[in-house]
């Protein structure tokens, strides 16, 4: 019996074995769910790279893959409603846009598997045991590094020679924003620069804290970590402006 004969006959009972309706099942589409905090305005840019990388892995929405889109529209206290929603969807995969976003889906499951599009300190946060071996469902990308703070406002000292003074903008609720926070004090001891840390907590926080900021006449101003909180809106403390981003 030759290999050809073999392989027609293999094709054979594996096709007579399986019943015409089987045969016609269609290929399973995957699905993913993609949860963010703010409008997609405000994701316009992560948006376009995820479609991007979506084309470049030769998938087309709609035709390949099917992308359930949800946004909170800056309103937190609906992140966990969102997430209930794709986990009872039983999307594939969840990409989630932050460790806010990333927390209420890992409450709700612990088998669909989530991909954090960024995350300031996954491992503080609980998300994962470490970053070389993350464990669990979760994985994605870790934005930790503190050692930058400090790094910006030696560059910003360079800069400006005679700096003295600066104001530095963060949010203590904030991952990572301790650690910030320590290696921009240890960095401003070093170059003789005195920072007066200000804490926005809340985005109705902005203008009153920028106020009393001014009352002190800094002469540059720093985003302490990369809160979406701060990042919406360009600090202007004086005509002269530094800023740390």
């Amino acid at each position: 019996m030759n290999i050809k004969f073999r392989l027609w006959l293999l094709a054979t009972v594996l096709l007579t074995t399986v019943s015409p309706a089987a045969a016609q099942q269609p290929t399973k589409i995957p699905r993913i769910g993609f949860l963010f905090s703010l409008s997609p305005v405000a994701n316009a840019d992560r948006i376009g790279a995820f479609r991007q990388g979506l084309r470049d892995l030769r998938y087309v929405e709609g035709k390949n893959i099917v992308v359930d889109y949800r946004y909170a529209e800056g309103k937190r206290e609906r992140l966990g409603e969102l997430a209930a929603e794709l986990v009872r969807s039983r999307v594939d995969v969840i990409v989630s846009g932050g460790p806010a976003v990333t927390r209420p889906i890992k409450d709700l499951t612990a088998i669909i598997p989530i991909v954090m599009a960024q995350d300031s300190d996954p491992v503080g946060n609980g998300f994962v045991a470490s970053l070389a071996r993350p464990g669990g469902n979760i994985t994605g990308l870790s934005t930790l590094a503190p050692e930058i703070s400090g790094k910006r406002l030696e560059l910003l000292k360079e800069i400006v020679p005679k700096l003295s003074r600066v104001a530095v903008f963060g949010t203590s609720t904030f991952p990572g924003n301790g650690q910030m926070l320590k290696e921009t004090e240890l960095a401003a001891g070093a170059v003789g620069v005195q920072i007066q840390y200000l804490d926005v907590r809340d985005s109705k926080d902005l203008e009153s804290v920028f106020r009393e900021s001014m009352k002190r006449r800094p002469e540059a101003s720093c985003l302490q970590a990369p809160s979406s909180l701060l990042c919406v809106r360009r600090l202007r403390i004086s005509r002269r402006e530094m800023t740390c981003q």
